[in-house]
């Protein structure tokens, strides 16, 4: 089965182009040079040299390392098996000689029989695999349209059912873990993508992480403040409260393990399962030199994260301060047991900081501090309706930056544009001694316009410039307008220009008017109200595109009142607007009004109709908006290649957008 990437469409797996869209499924388009045939499978765009395949990460062990993997020999050897909860895969089990692929597998071979995964890297030669347990290597898809086993079980668990043909008998158990974890975390965990077992070896396959930020990079620079170590601390004591239930808090033990994102947010390459030595698996001898030499005895304790904090500041050269050698040295000594305790101590710490006025991060605050633990279960699919059923601490978002960035063109057959839009953006820092805030304002506003030259750009001028000004005198300060508020903005929008139709007795098709949308932002709230066909479109990591608008036009009316779409939008006046501001009075509009928040990285949209036509944002969303959520895109340039793209297949219209990137951090005072 292969999943079309633009509309998920589930398609056979001969299929070329997708039956729902007509995306094809042999070829995709470089992010880089726009060039559409770059063949799927292929590592390398073949215009412009640019890395644009699909590569993860393979992690691939030998059933001889159960002991220090956690599972099951056949020697007898004492497991974790009950430990992890996982049970083993007792006819895959077996043993076996020590990890020794490389004359197996060569580089450019493929590590599946179904030639899906193709090696970039080269594998461990059979004397450095003396050391090695497992071994990590990054991997081409080159099926990646194609579903995975991985994949429907993840599917079918988001959907709150079982897939009796893959029971977890079959799943490695390298992979049960990230299974478990699969819902519980944002960006810290690597996502799994595919997992199998091929007679003693196992094989997962997670996001490749290796080209992210190793921590220690940045924990050792001197403009890393101190009060941003202690929120990487604290933000490993949530790992730690995440991954115990599935007996992997060994994950922070190696340093090579623990990166940053784009957002120097701490996350992990890979999971590590705890073993009867708690020592974590070597991927390679120049990883086991970042890794902690001074490990405790089982069971693991929080002492372990004070070795952590102690390795990186050795390791980085970095000076301690006298609150945290003090903290270090009271985990060493087993004075601090808990970590809720632990959590206690780096928020005290925090906020001496702030007071001494060297921090640039709030005080680290949370209100349920306490972690239940689970109790052992024999199944992954155990595992996480048990971590379902525990509280959740849902901690507040902050907003941690807003950029913005919008363009028009008259585009390639139009004399003059109709198009107009407005932004209006206030960032304000607010500082105090225990605190740091960043407020923003934001008002985006897009419309397009209809009546012709003198017409349509006047209406659609004239909106902007009326909603601009209402609410530069009604919105109040540090609070987002009301649904009352922003349906009183839009009308006197629309009276302004319906009084001059009136006053130029315009009539019928010559009588002036436009469409809006508009974006209203203060710090994590947002509210968005639209009348006509402009649209607002969200994308986040999580949940990729999001139409968020619904246009106001005769097919999206029928297709309310119960008509099938396929018949709603065979009608000839299908796409003909039900409403727009202007040709009538307030009694023929009914503005749209709907609020959101911003509770993770997200990049907004508005565009026109020039821009979205033809599912163009749906189609090419992946190359020209994804990129855009990095901190390192620039939206001023984003902007452009979606005009230059809206040209090339909308061009007989006027083409407008507006991109707004709102990144947000967790508000750890809330």
């Amino acid at each position: 089965m292969l999943i079309c990437p633009q509309c998920k469409f589930e398609n056979p797996k001969s299929n070329k182009f997708c039956q729902s869209c007509g995306t094809s499924l042999t070829h995709k388009v470089c992010p880089e040079c726009s060039a559409e045939d770059v063949p799927v499978n292929a590592l390398l765009c073949h215009n412009c040299g640019t890395e644009c395949g699909t590569v993860f990460w393979a992690i691939i062990a030998k059933e001889t390392i159960g002991e220090v993997l956690g599972v099951k020999t056949n020697e007898g050897v004492k497991t974790n098996e009950e430990d992890v909860g996982l049970e083993g895969d007792e006819e895959a089990i077996s043993s076996s000689s020590p990890l020794s692929l490389s004359s197996q597998i060569a580089l450019g071979s493929y590590l599946d029989s179904q030639e899906r995964y193709q090696l970039l890297d080269p594998l461990p030669t059979q004397s450095e695999t003396a050391t090695i347990a497992v071994t990590g290597v990054r991997v081409l898809d080159c099926q990646p349209y194609q579903i995975s086993p991985i994949d429907a079980i993840l599917a079918s668990q988001q959907s709150d059912l079982l897939t009796p043909s893959l029971d977890a008998s079959g799943i490695p158990h390298l992979a049960k873990p990230y299974i478990a974890l699969h819902s519980q975390s944002q960006r810290e965990i690597p996502l799994i993508h595919d997992a199998w077992q091929q007679g003693d070896m196992q094989v997962v396959i997670i996001e490749d992480r290796s080209n992210w930020q190793p921590l220690l990079d940045l924990w050792q620079e001197e403009t890393t403040s101190s009060l941003k170590i202690l929120h990487w601390c604290y933000q490993m004591t949530q790992l730690w409260a995440l991954l115990e239930p599935v007996n992997c808090r060994q994950s922070l033990l190696d340093l090579s393990n623990l990166r940053l994102d784009e957002d120097q947010t701490l996350a992990l390459q890979r999971l590590y399962v705890e073993s009867s030595s708690s020592l974590p698996v070597s991927e390679s001898s120049e990883d086991a030199e970042a890794q902690i030499s001074a490990i405790p005895e089982e069971p693991l304790t929080i002492q372990a994260l004070g070795r952590v904090w102690q390795a990186l500041f050795r390791q980085s050269q970095r000076t301690q301060f006298g609150s945290v050698v003090q903290m270090l040295g009271d985990l060493d000594v087993g004075k601090i047991h808990t970590i809720a305790q632990l959590r206690s101590r780096l928020e005290e710490i925090s906020i001496e900081l702030e007071a001494l006025g060297t921090a640039t991060l709030p005080p680290i605050k949370e209100n349920n501090t306490t972690v239940p633990t689970m109790p052992q279960s024999d199944e992954p699919e155990d595992i996480i309706s048990k971590i379902d059923d525990m509280p959740t601490v849902v901690l507040a978002m902050q907003l941690s930056s807003l950029e913005d960035a919008g363009r028009t063109d008259v585009g390639r057959q139009r004399h003059h544009n109709e198009d107009y839009f407005g932004i209006e953006t206030k960032i304000q820092k607010l500082e105090f001694p225990k605190s740091r805030v960043l407020e923003g304002y934001g008002l985006y506003i897009l419309c397009d316009g209809m009546g012709g030259h003198a017409g349509g750009e006047i209406a659609s001028e004239l909106a902007v410039n009326t909603l601009r000004q209402y609410f530069q005198e009604h919105w109040i300060a540090n609070q987002l307008p009301t649904e009352d508020s922003i349906r009183e903005a839009v009308y006197l929008a629309n009276e302004a220009i319906y009084k001059l139709n009136q006053q130029d007795a315009r009539s019928g098709v010559g009588r002036m008017g436009t469409t809006l949308v508009m974006l209203l932002i203060q710090d994590t709230q947002a509210a968005v109200a639209h009348v006509g066909d402009s649209r607002l479109y969200r994308l986040t990591r999580k949940g990729g595109l999001e139409q968020v608008t619904v246009d106001h036009e005769v097919g999206q009316r029928e297709i309310t009142r119960g008509v099938e779409a396929s018949i709603a939008y065979a009608r000839p006046d299908a796409y003909q607007l039900t409403q727009a501001l202007g040709p009538r009075d307030e009694n023929s509009i009914n503005p749209d009004v709907g609020f959101f928040e911003i509770n993770e990285d997200t990049l907004l949209l508005l565009a026109s109709d020039g821009l979205s036509d033809n599912d163009l944002l749906e189609t090419h969303w992946q190359t020209h908006l994804e990129p855009l959520l990095s901190s390192g895109a620039n939206l001023e340039q984003g902007v452009t290649k979606l005009i230059d793209l809206g040209n090339q297949y909308n061009g007989h219209d006027n083409i407008t957008g507006i991109l707004i990137r709102a990144k947000v951090r967790p508000n750890l005072e809330s």
